[in-house]
């Protein structure tokens, strides 16, 4: 029998030419690897004979996409993980699930190695083979594009010279990437960022011009976990393709940043995630009534290093790990309510309930009858400011 190496396949322009260039360059029959991840308007059955039809002596598809929400988005939501404090991981969540499944299915038919079709100016190359290298070390990484020059023009010529089934052309020149938790575009004249971008390249959201009637929700969560729209209990898949309909129908989510990459150049992208970024405003401020200050301000900085790790490809990391513990610490008074109002392209917190709240009205309100104390507002002030007063004492008295 042959070797073999396991592609992780889209069914896109690069790993469907990729099929053929690998088994050139290799001489390695190909197995073709597709992870369901919630892409949007692809049709899984269509992609698995794409690859036959390209090539490959196996086309596997797996649907994993429970897992994808439960195992990947739930801890991205409770990081409320935003990379550049805008990006929401669409693409870096993803990779290391599909990894797993390369890795893990590479084993099982005895290959000795996996392939992706990532280029070299990329972030997800690195994604899929620190992960592969976490899970499998023993395995071999390879890369057509990379590796064996295969420029998006010539993948192109050659999808077109042995007339493969794909849909891109040079009229269509975008790299597009999708899940459940949110879609990427790039490439094609958006490589120009004073280029806006065109409502054509919108598929998740509707124009946040278009004038309609607001939309009313209420999330409920369980430490953390988004568990019912509305009072109708829902999976954490539910969850986000529900939010994905009500939010993207009022054009929330769409973000055109540019971001820098791991390898060190920056990237004009658009990304577009409706339920990823009405969800993690909604957790947000429900963490606003249920953290600590100082807990809540100390996981800001976690948050942000937490999306560095898993934007640069370590997902499996012993940092990213332990920061996970943490992140979970954190959730278990993370319960309760919160409205949303989406409207115009914004998700903005109307209303919050929550029986762990760390809210208290009598406390909070101006009206007589308040429990605070004012009286001793003035004694902390008197302490809080002592180090300064010392401190400003000492530099006059130094003349400066």
């Amino acid at each position: 029998m042959a070797e073999r190496v396991v592609l992780a396949y889209s069914g896109g322009l690069d790993t469907s030419v990729g099929i053929g260039w690998l088994k050139d360059a290799t001489g390695k029959e190909v197995v073709a690897l597709a992870v369901d991840v919630g892409q949007e308007g692809e049709d899984m059955d269509v992609i698995r004979q794409r690859a036959l039809d390209c090539g490959a002596v196996e086309s596997i598809v797996i649907d994993a996409k429970d897992e994808f929400a439960n195992d990947y988005i739930v801890p991205t939501l409770k990081a409320n993980a935003l990379y550049q404090k805008r990006y929401p991981l669409v693409s870096a969540i993803s990779r290391p699930l599909i990894a797993k499944y390369l890795a893990s299915t590479a084993i099982e038919l005895g290959a000795d190695s996996v392939a992706h079709g990532c280029t070299g100016k990329g972030n997800d190359q690195v994604r899929f083979e620190a992960a592969v290298a976490a899970l499998a070390p023993e395995l071999t990484s390879l890369a057509p594009v990379r590796d064996f020059a295969l420029t998006r023009d010539k993948a192109i010529e050659y999808a077109a010279t042995h007339n493969l089934p794909i849909a891109q052309s040079k009229k269509s020149p975008y790299s597009i990437d999708q899940n459940v938790w949110g879609r990427a575009v790039e490439t094609g004249f958006l490589e120009d960022p004073w280029n806006a971008p065109i409502e054509d390249l919108y598929t998740y959201s509707q124009d946040p011009a278009i004038t309609r009637a607001p939309t009313e929700v209420v999330i409920s969560f369980d430490q953390g976990v988004p568990v019912a729209i509305d009072g109708k209990k829902v999976t954490p898949l539910q969850v986000v393709q529900l939010m994905n309909r009500l939010a993207g129908d009022q054009g929330v989510g769409r973000i055109d940043i540019v971001e820098d990459r791991l390898v060190g150049i920056k990237s004009r992208e658009i990304y577009e995630a409706p339920a990823g970024m009405a969800l993690i405003a909604a957790h947000e401020e429900l963490e606003n009534m249920t953290l600590e200050r100082d807990v809540a301000r100390y996981k800001r900085g976690v948050e942000s290093k937490w999306a560095e790790l898993v934007y640069d490809g370590l997902w499996f990391s012993g940092l990213k790990k332990s920061l996970d513990v943490f992140i979970e610490d954190t959730q278990k008074y993370v319960t309760g309510d919160i409205r949303l109002k989406l409207h115009a392209g914004s998700a903005v917190v109307t209303g919050r309930s929550s029986t762990t709240s760390l809210y208290d009205f009598n406390l909070a309100t101006y009206d007589t009858g308040d429990s605070f104390d004012q009286s001793m507002a003035k004694g902390f002030i008197e302490l809080w400011s002592l180090p300064s007063k010392v401190a400003a004492r000492r530099d006059a008295a130094a003349g400066k």
